[in-house]
This record gives C-alpha cells, sequence and structure tokens, in this order.
C-alpha cells in the first residue's frame, strides 16, 4: 500500500456560521435609493464574511460592525467585484452545495452602490443583530480539545518538512467523530495537516527525532493508521450531515501528521485542535472515491516548462450505487482547472464540482445540499489541469522548470475526491475492494514501464 497519506487528503468537514436575525435574502434597492449598511449591507457581511472576518479566525481584521466594514469599504468592492472574496471556487453545477459563500449578482451590485453613495450607515432601526458564535470554535465547543504537548520550531528557510506529532486521547470506549476543526498557531507555515488514529495506542511511545517534538515518515501509523480526514489552506471546518461519522477506537492515538512550509521566518507551531463526536454509530460508512488515484503519481504527471495546457483524465465506473456526501479536489500551485462529471446510466452528464481557477491557498471540500444518488453502473470522469507557463501569475519558479509528482510544495500533484456511502451498507466490501483494484491496476501498469516510478515508490514506502 502506498503511504497513508497518499490515500486520503479528506478536508475535515460544514461550514460554522453561527450567526442570529441575519435575513435569508437581501432586498434589492428600487433605482435611485440610497442603500445603506444597516439595511442592504449589513445582512451580506454578516452572513459571507464575519465567520472568518472576526477575533481569533484566519482573517487579518474583523467585519463585525459598520465602522469595520466602513474603514475597508472601498477593497471590500474590488475584491467582492472581482469575485475574489468571500471564497468560494467551486462553479455552480448539477447539485447545490451547502451554505455557499459565492455572492449573486445583486449583492455585488448593492456593495458596489454603497461604496458609490459614501458608505452610509442608515438607521439604527433597520440594522440586523451581529452574528454571534457559541465559543471561539465554528462548530461550537467540541467535545474534547487536544492540545500539542509541545511546539514545533520551524525554521525560516529549507525543505518543506513532514512531521508526525501524537498524543494519547484516552477513550475507554469507541468514538465516532463528526468533525474535526484545528487551531494553527503558526497559521502561515503550515501547509497542510492529516489525521490519523492509531488503534494500537503506540504512536506516542515513539522516541522523538533530532531535538523537535514528534518523528518523521510519512506512515505515521503503520499499515493500521485510520484515517481521519485533514487541515489545509482555505478550508472550513463541517460537520458530517445526516450522523455519518468516522470511527476511533477506544486506546487509540490521535496523530496529527504536519506539512510544514518555511516562509522566510522562523515559526512555532503548536495547534489546538476540537473532536466532535456523534451520539452513536452511523448505519452506513462514508467511502473516498479518489480520481486520478494516489493524486495522480500513477498517471505521468511530468510537466515541461511552457507547457500552457498539460492534462491528466481518470474514470471509474461505480459498481454499486453510491449517495454522494461531499466532494473536494488538491493540487499545488501551478494547476488551473479541477473538474469530475457523473455520466448516468441513462446517459445523462451531470457536473459534480468544476473549479476553473484554482487557488493553492483555498482549498476546501464541498457539501452537497442534499445526498445526490449515483445509481450503480454510473461513470465518473475527472480531469486536472495544469499551466506551466510563466503567464500563470502561481507559478513559483521564474523562469518555469520541469515540474513533476512530488511532495516539495513546487512539486505537484492533483485529483478529486467524492466522499459517498453506499446505498445498500451490504455493498460496501464490493466498492472497497473496486477501488483497491482500480488503483492497483493504474500503478503495477505505470510502475512495470517506469524504472524510475519504482524508486520513488520504493523510497515513499521506506519513510
Amino acid at each position: 500500500m502506498i503511504k497513508a497519506r497518499l490515500l486520503c487528503l479528506g478536508i475535515a468537514v460544514c461550514p460554522g456560521l453561527i450567526p442570529v436575525l441575519i435575513p435569508a435574502e437581501v432586498p434589492e434597492q428600487p433605482p435611485g435609493q440610497v442603500v445603506t449598511f444597516n439595511k442592504q449591507i449589513a445582512p451580506i457581511v454578516y452572513r459571507n464574511c464575519s465567520s472568518c472576518h472576526r477575533p481569533g479566525e484566519a482573517a487579518p481584521f474583523s467585519l463585525l460592525s459598520y465602522r469595520d466594514v466602513s474603514k475597508r469599504g472601498k477593497t471590500i468592492a474590488s475584491v467582492t467585484a472581482a469575485r475574489f472574496m468571500p471564497p468560494w471556487k467551486a462553479e455552480a453545477g448539477s447539485y447545490p452545495f451547502k451554505d455557499e459563500r459565492r455572492l449573486k449578482d445583486s449583492e455585488i451590485a448593492l456593495i458596489q452602490a454603497w461604496v458609490r453613495q459614501g458608505m452610509p450607515e442608515g438607521k439604527a432601526s433597520d440594522a440586523p443583530a451581529p452574528p454571534t458564535f457559541a465559543s471561539g470554535w465554528m462548530l461550537g465547543e467540541p467535545d474534547l480539545i487536544v492540545e500539542m504537548p509541545a511546539a514545533y520550531h520551524v525554521p525560516a528557510d529549507g525543505p518543506d518538512i513532514y512531521r508526525n506529532i501524537a498524543v494519547p486521547l484516552g477513550f475507554t470506549e469507541d468514538k465516532w467523530i463528526t468533525a474535526i476543526d484545528m487551531k494553527p498557531s503558526a497559521r502561515s507555515v503550515v501547509h497542510h495537516v492529516l489525521y490519523f488514529a492509531d488503534p494500537k495506542g503506540k504512536a506516542h511511545d515513539r522516541p522523538q527525532q533530532g531535538p523537535e517534538p514528534g518523528y518523521s515518515g510519512m506512515r505515521p501509523g503503520g499499515a493500521e493508521a485510520e484515517p481521519l480526514g485533514g487541515w489545509a489552506v482555505g478550508a472550513q471546518p463541517h460537520l458530517q450531515p445526516a450522523g455519518l461519522a468516522l470511527p476511533v477506537s477506544k486506546g487509540s492515538d490521535l496523530i496529527i501528521q504536519y506539512h510544514f512550509h518555511p516562509n522566510g521566518k522562523p515559526a512555532a507551531e503548536k495547534s489546538v485542535i476540537g473532536l466532535y463526536f456523534a451520539k452513536k454509530a452511523p448505519e452506513r460508512t462514508l467511502t473516498s472515491i479518489q480520481l486520478p488515484p494516489t493524486y495522480s503519481l500513477f498517471s505521468g504527471l511530468d510537466i515541461a516548462p511552457g507547457e500552457r495546457d498539460f492534462v491528466i483524465r481518470d474514470s471509474y465506473t461505480l459498481p454499486v450505487a453510491l449517495d454522494a456526501v461531499s466532494i473536494g479536489a488538491h493540487a499545488h500551485y501551478i494547476a488551473k482547472q479541477l473538474k469530475m462529471t457523473a455520466t448516468l446510466p441513462s446517459g445523462e452528464v451531470k457536473t459534480l464540482l468544476w473549479i476553473k481557477d484554482w487557488d493553492f491557498s483555498w482549498q476546501d471540500r464541498y457539501f452537497f445540499d442534499q445526498f445526490v444518488p449515483l445509481p450503480k453502473g454510473t461513470r465518473l470522469d475527472a480531469e486536472v489541469h495544469w499551466d506551466n507557463t510563466a503567464d500563470n501569475p502561481r507559478n513559483p519558479s521564474v523562469p518555469p522548470i520541469r515540474v513533476q509528482w512530488g511532495e516539495q510544495s513546487k512539486d505537484e500533484m492533483g485529483s478529486l475526491a467524492l466522499v459517498g456511502v453506499p446505498h445498500d451498507e451490504a455493498d460496501l466490501p464490493l466498492l472497497r475492494q473496486d477501488l483497491f483494484r482500480h488503483r492497483n491496476e493504474m500503478a503495477r501498469t505505470r510502475m512495470m514501464a517506469d524504472p524510475d516510478l519504482r524508486r520513488k515508490v520504493a523510497e515513499l514506502l521506506a519513510q
């Protein structure tokens, strides 16, 4: 089995706004009517911006009052008109997503009009109550808060760092995790994090390697490690819907696998992690379908400098009926587009996710508003596009260089992951077996033809 890190990048996952008294729709102004903060703008900002733009969250300033918003009104008008903010990379597809942060054209027009009119505050009687939050956590107070035993000191420069830090959870009974939230103390150097459960509870006993806490290696808990999802830049925490959850056995350790990316300044990272438990075991089991498998490791990812549209595609036909729950994507800097469609047995083609302008800084998982039924025989088609030219403003190499599959930030990888549950739980073994077959057939074919890939896989397995 290729290292566990490559088998799961599920972002811990339901948007955490907990505002009160915020209108569901923003009224449009008749021609010539004055647009005020209290009547039209505050509901837009409170619903779409304040969950991150508040003390203790990732955004660099708060947007919780007229003063906050008017101070940056021109900037807000600019970034919303460009659809840079609020961050929501998914295009409208065949199925709506929960809690979309995509502004309507009418909402953007209201913000533009408000700024042009001098940003009036309006009547106090029109003002909605500012959003309130149950705690410092976007999903409310966790059932269990886990803190790293010591800070990891990330140097100012050098290659990317992978580090595993294990913490005993002290569970005396089996638990089911419905969400994980994370508060990094040095967010600017944390590229992403993966969570694993060590059911043997021995990972925290492993000797520390070097002066910093934790140990290296890409298989943090051995073959028995159970993936629990992860966190990446730009991701929002989510609760799994409909009572779905991931299992953690009693006596397990939580392993946090960090990917640090030095950014020119030394930093000390000591995360706090919140765990949310389901009240009972779910009736159906979550399964991830990643296309291409293993983030395109076995798909010939080798991009020449100057290549404007390098594309990798993969297809998979469902052997059982599946109810799709969520979907996400992962790639590095020079990816441009990622798309997954579903061709139903009837021949009808549905778009599950389409990101036309990939941004490494905004990686999220998108939950469907309702489970999406995908019948047996549905064909999933995924494609990832990269742009390795100097015209790509996100290309970290100037001039462009050859880019291959790898785990450093300047390397590349890419895939889309559809998460769902078999419509019939009895079909779970068949689905898992068939996904294993799909990945292994691709890996075997590619490695037989590519000695360099065989060496790379051997190096990964040795870590």
